[in-house]
């Protein structure tokens, strides 16, 4: 199955390994937030190096990484056709093809080209598997069975969070459901309340609305889709599904 055609017209290109020169990150559209807030984390070698790792990935989210992966992934069907925007360290993708099989396709959408080649590298044994250099907020391909959003609203400032929400639930086709996993306002007493707020004064300046919004806040349209949600970890996390039809 070739899904090199999916992105129809006019979709951003799937970049093989030899056109992602670094000289790309300049030009390739690279949100101003991004660069300032998060160079370090997802536009540098050596943070991409530091921090792809289960491990790691599992340290930061207190050892709730697998819970809330198998969250997601029981949310997909085998032969679905499966949208994930922004490219996520760990297993996560490869968890998401794999659930999905041979006959799904998994598009994987980023903005950083050193994002997306390395996605590609680590997806090189899954062909149902297609990473493209492109924005959560303007992706234009539609009929996506369903929407994977892992942790990214939490890293996007609040005009953002708007864009993509409504760019990825009218990427949905009828009957289609959108599954965002992030943080979540946590219980009153909860133990890390206080360092969880450290960490997004210093570390994730655009994290915390997330304890005072709703996702279907973001929804332009909230009415026209079904919306559930579910807490995990003491309330930290969420996982909300909104649901086409």
């Amino acid at each position: 199955m070739d899904h090199s055609s999916r992105g129809g017209a006019g979709a951003p290109p799937v970049f093989a390994r030899s056109e992602m020169s670094a000289d790309r990150v300049a030009t390739s559209g690279i949100p101003d937030y991004l660069e300032e807030t998060y160079h370090w984390a997802y536009l540098s070698k050596l943070g991409r190096l530091l921090l792809d790792r289960s491990l790691v990935v599992s340290s930061i989210l207190w050892g709730n990484a697998g819970r809330l992966i198998r969250a997601t992934t029981d949310e997909l069907r085998p032969g679905e056709r499966v949208l994930q925007p922004a490219c996520v360290y760990g297993s996560f993708s490869r968890q998401l093809a794999s659930a999905v099989g041979s006959e799904g396709c998994l598009d994987i959408i980023d903005v950083a080209p050193i994002q997306v080649e390395h996605c590609q590298r680590k997806l090189k044994d899954f062909p149902q598997a297609q990473v493209h250099l492109a924005n959560a907020a303007t992706w234009g391909d539609y009929d996506y069975d369903t929407v994977c959003c892992f942790f990214l609203l939490h890293e996007v400032p609040e005009d953002y969070k708007h864009r993509i929400v409504n760019n990825l639930l009218g990427a949905l086709s009828q009957g289609g459901k959108a599954v965002f996993v992030d943080y979540h306002r946590p219980h009153r007493l909860h133990p890390l309340k206080g360092v969880m707020r450290a960490v997004f004064g210093s570390l994730e300046p655009y994290a915390q609305s997330l304890w005072k919004h709703e996702i279907s806040s973001y929804a332009e349209n909230a009415g026209d889709f079904s919306w559930s949600k579910r807490t995990y970890f003491g309330g930290l996390y969420q996982k909300v599904i909104a649901q086409r039809g």
